[in-house]
């Protein structure tokens, strides 16, 4: 009979550089480890999670084959190894696996022999090779499976369900490869309930039917059709199951005298064998599938319905690292991950952008959640120089078949995404081709359609794209829900709903102030949790995403980028993992998840509210205080007294954050709901508080089975001597796990903080670290002590009688139970000791940094004032202070100075020009960069102004005020304008000096290819909100327009009706979105001159490498930006670049501001070569831009254009 064994346990690991091969085994075999898996070798350094390395792997083993010939076939399934993986069998390569996600077999009977075997896998991991933190080694689970001869094989049974009026008709296909033996053969199936809270006698009776097929010799597959009565369906809600049983029997025909005879005799009739013989049967193959019935709708103008209802898709996109364990799965991280998602009211995943592990699709089928299941990331372009292009048109089919076979059976699966973001769709036509390609090969192996297909693109304003979504019809959008009511209107038979939205960035506890002046990159390295920090790709705020999805009622949901941060892709900084998630990698809750969780949860079932943030600021700072719940009315209280009710319109507001803004006083605030009535249904109160006096553990379970997989998930927190939850908390703590557990992971979620995921020492962010423990196979208590890192040698209590750094501690005791345990598991890794990232022992973190200052507006009459800082705690290690001047949106202000005192924590600051600025005081806290900032807003009056030249570039985000429409902070310090109504950013005091200029260059983003109307001024138009000066005349009316591309700011020049002269104020005004990075007006230029890709210019975008000459592996939306072009009256006609690709053809897009574009097609050269191109005649001042689309890869190091010869001039 056949039979399924884990395969994890008695393996060995070892790591080498790029280069080593099987024949250079003695050296990756002096380097062998005991390892579990599954494993990622990757995640134990965080300071080199992308480093370029081989794994290898070995396994020691005896084989015995069976002798009575039931088991002839033994493979190996691996469920997922990262990536590019080859197999030796007792020194022979069976092969290799490209694809890092897919889960691929190896048959190894033939390799085998009675006795001692080896196995040994080869993983190459070579960075970049993907966006995200990919994780790499055997991070999935490993069978060994063995088969009889005859059998069903892997993934070989395929169901479907039909509704009827009676229930369904499930229809069993079953493949079956067979051997040299001919006897006779028969399916026997049978469906019963899957409970398993059921008793075997319970479980019988709810057997639904049970019947049996005979088989033709030689037959490759054969299909049943049998009616179930009225199932019970399978719900978000209630997510039921049926067990499917296959059985594989052999018939054996007997003689009555015992001889034993095999065959289906032709020459002998039916009652003739029943006289002679009986027949007996033998078990060959037994298979268990859980499945469910449920029916899937997907209507153009209803959205998504499941089981005949609307359902909402409340979707998250996922990545596949569980935070501190890395890529290495493991199934009750994941059951984690879906509850966190559940409890915010998510009812949908989208796994981006990967087949997922085996467990996920088994938990979404038993916990009730919708998967939209998603295979590719790229296609034949690739996105970086080592990913999954490099094999897609050798391996694309292989993966689509091991990926549908595989999960086709989960009633779960609603979406098969054949890809996300692929530049191939809006190329050319050839992606159309590889689309097609795509839908053919899942509907190979999902012929009876059990999901539809889709695609998420973010090139939907492109027609090539649209062609694409065309052939699938499930169109799903990425950052696109502007172009939902023009496509609904255009393609009446598409499905549409949003696969990417969001993208609102933010850290866990971290607060930039004030919340009406959008900011994104900050010192600290840190996004604003006020809701204030968003990408120029993004929504502008997560109320933005919602509403959109709401108000669309054709729409199916959305998928938001992200529920949980990840490893890897930290826009807008380059830091460790990402700030998207409403939750960060440690799971615990940003603000952002009680907003979803407002809206997308039931206040009559689960009434709710959070009020943020927490409350320890400086003394009379202006803070924003924000309250989300999910009634329709609700108070703010500050230190007892109200601020007053504000109402909340959940099914057609706009505002479902109300915000009040109060000056920091010590005390609390409360934040108090009501329902429809007027009584209150739920309260948040949340205290000012000190320094940490003592840790507090609270586990999400006091059990775990003692069966080496389950785990326990501990909270750490600090609160102050009254109790209070010290928000803020950096404490570094040691972890220490005895007993039957084991420490497998710490994370803080802080995507800034380098030390060790699987050490014992690790500091707490923002108040909060978790803890992974992890059963071992024993049972017995398991004891945790969490105390501080580092022991003082004396007690010390500070001035408020708190303990003080050395002293603290907390303990729990936990308890393992005896469990079965599963053969093949390995459960014997733990955490180990690290040393911190950068700081040394004993080190003591800055908590607050308190700012405080007698007044806080400078006149010529005091045009200084004295700021001071407290350092908490006292005994903090790190003193040394940063001090900045800067405006609201972070960015250095020229209006004051600041003067350091010699005691180090005091700072005077005197006045130079009217305006408003905030005074920042930051600290490292110990690391290289900046950790930690405090801040106080100050003005000054009286003293008044200084200029500014617009012939530098001018950040956009320096605006002096707007007005209008929200203005949003994208990358690169761009601001955003507002598509929903006329937005106007004002700059004021621009010095033209006497003589001026009337041309004027933007730099421009737009995520779109349509035309943007901006309007300038000098001075301000009249009517507009800041009333602020005399009114101003219109000088130009002016219209971008460019094919978007990706985070690309594409400059461009405009002439305005008039100079420019002397001081004056400028204003832009638009009605479109779009974001404006910078603007200059012109001086003289120099464009003939050689000028290095590397020093004469700006280069931005996703992917590139500045080395000692040259801008090399120019990759995907690079932009190489040359201003101050001046190519006078005779103009150029010809351009010399030295550069080098290894592609056949690397296309490289000129472009000038005049609006022209020129392509260069660079052909293949291994060296730098000097290549002349002619060009359509190019002339006056212009700012030039190189612009690489994904798929490209280009080294430059220079270019020079060339003047048009004296008599093709006069042409």
């Amino acid at each position: 009979m056949n039979s399924r064994t884990l395969w994890n346990d008695n393996w060995y690991f070892a790591k080498t550089a790029l280069g080593v091969n099987w024949e250079d085994r003695q050296i990756w075999e002096a380097k062998m480890q005991p390892v579990d898996l599954p494993h990622d070798w990757l995640i134990y350094d965080t300071k080199n999670l992308y480093e370029d390395s081989i794994g290898w792997y070995r396994k020691n083993f005896a084989y015995a084959p069976d002798k009575t010939g039931n088991d002839d076939r033994v493979i190996l399934r691996f469920e997922g190894v990262y990536m590019d993986s080859s197999i030796y069998v007792n020194g022979e390569h069976l092969g290799d696996w490209k694809y890092g996600y897919s889960t691929f077999d190896w048959d190894i009977t033939d390799a085998l022999h009675e006795g001692d075997n080896e196995i040994v896998l080869r993983v190459v991991f070579q960075a970049p090779n993907s966006r995200w933190y990919s994780g790499a080694g055997i991070y999935r689970n490993v069978w060994m499976i063995r088969l009889p001869e005859t059998h069903i094989p892997l993934d070989g049974i395929y169901t479907s369900s039909v509704e009827t009026k009676q229930g369904y008709d499930l229809t069993i296909d079953t493949e079956l490869e067979w051997g040299t033996d001919s006897g006779n053969y028969e399916l026997e199936y049978s469906l019963r309930d899957a409970d398993n809270s059921k008793s075997p006698i319970e479980t019988e009776n709810q057997e639904l039917f049970r019947g049996k097929q005979s088989l033709i010799c030689g037959q490759n597959k054969i299909s049943v059709t049998i009616p179930v009565d009225n199932p019970r369906k399978w719900d978000i809600t209630d997510p039921y199951l049926y067990d499917l049983q296959v059985c594989l029997w052999r018939n054996t025909l007997r003689e009555n005298g015992g001889a034993k005879t095999t065959g289906n005799s032709a020459s002998q009739s039916t009652e003739e064998r029943s006289v002679q013989e009986t027949n007996s049967r033998e078990l060959c193959q037994e298979e268990h599938l859980r499945i469910g019935f449920r029916t899937i709708q997907f209507d153009p103008n209803r959205g998504f319905l499941l089981n005949g209802r609307k359902i909402r898709l409340n979707g998250a996109c996922d990545h596949h690292d569980l935070g501190a364990l890395g890529a290495a799965f493991h199934k009750e991280a994941m059951r984690r991950k879906f509850n966190l998602m559940r409890s915010m009211g998510v009812n949908a995943l989208r796994t981006s952008h990967n087949m997922p592990a085996v467990e996920v699709m088994e938990l979404a089928d038993e916990m009730g959640f919708l998967v939209l299941s998603e295979a590719f990331d790229m296609w034949e372009m690739a996105k970086n120089p080592y990913d999954y292009a490099r094999f897609f048109k050798d391996w694309m089919e292989k993966d689509v078949r091991s990926w549908i076979r595989r999960d086709r059976n989960h009633p779960s699966v609603i979406m098969w995404s054949i890809g996300n973001e692929i530049p191939d769709t809006h190329a050319d036509a050839h992606g159309q081709e590889i689309t097609g390609s795509l839908i053919a090969a899942v509907r190979k192996w999902d012929y009876r359609n059990v999901a539809p297909v889709t695609i998420g693109s973010n090139y939907m304003p492109w027609e090539n794209a649209q062609k694409c979504a065309d052939f699938v019809k499930l169109a799903g959008y990425n950052y696109a829900e502007k172009y939902y009511e023009e496509h609904h209107k255009k393609y009446p038979d598409w499905i549409i709903y949003g696969s990417e939205t969001s993208s609102v960035v933010q850290s866990r506890g971290i607060y930039h102030f004030p919340l009406d002046r959008a900011t994104l990159i900050e010192a600290d390295e840190q996004c604003s949790a006020l809701g204030n920090s968003t990408t120029s790709w993004a929504a502008q705020n997560t109320e933005y995403c919602i509403i959109m999805d709401r108000d669309t009622p054709y729409s199916c949901g959305q998928f938001i980028w992200t529920a949980i941060d990840y490893i890897g892709e930290p826009t807008p900084y380059q830091t460790k993992n990402s700030y998207f998630g409403q939750m960060d990698t440690a799971g615990f809750p940003k603000d952002s998840y009680y907003l979803f969780r407002a809206e997308w949860t039931d206040a009559k079932k689960d009434p709710m509210i959070h009020v943020y943030p927490y409350w320890d600021f400086n003394p009379g700072q202006q803070v924003d205080v924000r309250i989300t719940s999910n009634a329709p009315e609700v108070e703010l209280f500050v230190n007892g007294v109200s601020q007053g009710r504000r109402q909340i319109d959940h099914q057609k507001g706009t505002v479902l954050q109300p915000s009040w803004k109060v000056p920091y006083a010590p005390g609390s605030i409360c934040a108090v709901a009501y329902d429809e009535t007027g009584r209150e249904i739920a309260r948040q109160e949340r205290h000012s508080f000190g320094n940490t006096d003592h840790y507090v553990l609270k586990a999400n379970k006091t059990t775990l089975c003692a069966d080496g997989e389950d785990m326990i998930f501990l909270e750490i927190t600090a609160e102050d001597k009254d109790g209070h939850p010290v928000e803020n908390a950096c404490d570094y703590v040691r972890v220490t796990v005895e007993g039957a557990g084991r420490l497998i992971g710490l994370d803080n979620g802080d995507s800034t903080d380098y030390d060790a995921y699987k050490g014992t020492v690790r500091k707490l962010f923002q108040g909060k670290l978790l803890a992974m423990i992890a059963a071992k196979t024993i049972s017995g208590e398991i004891r945790v002590t969490v105390e501080d890192a580092w022991t003082a040698t004396t007690v010390v209590r500070t001035p408020d009688n708190t303990l003080a750094a050395g002293h603290r501690t907390a303990t729990v005791t936990l308890h393992a139970i005896e469990a079965p345990i599963r053969p093949g598991i390995c459960a014997t890794e733990e955490n180990r000791e690290y040393p911190p990232a950068f700081v040394e022992r004993g080190f003591v973190p800055v908590r607050k940094l308190e700012l405080s200052a007698a007044v806080t507006t400078l006149t010529p009459e005091n045009p200084s004032v004295l700021l001071h800082t407290r350092i908490y705690p006292k005994e903090a290690t790190d003193r040394k202070l940063l001090w900045m001047v800067t405006d609201p949106t972070g960015m250095p202000s020229p209006i004051a100075k600041p003067e350091e005192l010699p005691d180090g924590e005091s700072v005077r600051i005197t006045g130079i020009s009217d305006g408003s600025f905030q005074v920042r005081c930051m600290s490292c806290n110990g690391t290289p960069s900046v950790k930690m900032i405090s801040q106080l807003e100050f003005k000054v009056e009286g003293m008044g102004q200084t200029f500014r030249s617009p012939y530098e570039p001018v950040a956009a985000i320096s605006y002096d005020t707007s007005f209008g429409g929200d203005v949003s902070r994208g990358v690169e310090n761009s601001a955003g304008t507002d598509k929903a109504q006329p937005t106007g950013l004002v700059y004021r005091s621009m010095d033209f000096g006497e003589f001026g200029s009337d041309e004027i260059t933007l730099a421009i983003f737009a995520n779109d290819n349509d035309p943007h109307r901006i309007q300038i001024w000098e001075g301000e138009p009249r009517g507009n909100a800041s009333g602020f000066g005399e009114p101003g005349e219109l000088v130009g009316e002016v219209t971008y327009q460019k094919p978007g591309i990706w985070e690309v700011f594409q400059p461009e020049t405009f002439t305005l009706s008039r100079r420019l002269k002397g001081v004056t104020n400028l204003t832009f005004m638009s009605c479109d979105k779009f974001f404006l990075k910078e603007f200059h007006f012109t001086r003289q230029e120099k464009a003939y001159a050689r000028l290095s890709a590397l020093t004469d210019g700006v280069t931005y975008g996703d992917s590139f490498v500045r080395t000692e000459d040259a801008i090399e592996q120019i990759g995907n939306n690079v932009s190489l930006e040359f201003a101050d072009m001046d190519f006078g009256t005779e103009g150029t006609d010809s351009i010399v670049i030295c550069g080098r690709t290894p592609l056949q053809r690397n296309t490289i897009q000129l472009r000038f501001t005049d609006g022209t574009t020129q392509v260069l097609p660079f052909p293949r050269s291994e060296e730098y070569v000097e290549l002349r191109f002619p060009l359509e005649k190019v002339t006056g001042d212009q700012k030039v831009t190189f612009v690489f689309l994904p798929g490209c890869n280009f080294d430059f190091k220079w270019f020079r254009f060339e003047k048009v010869e004296e008599e093709r001039g006069i042409e």
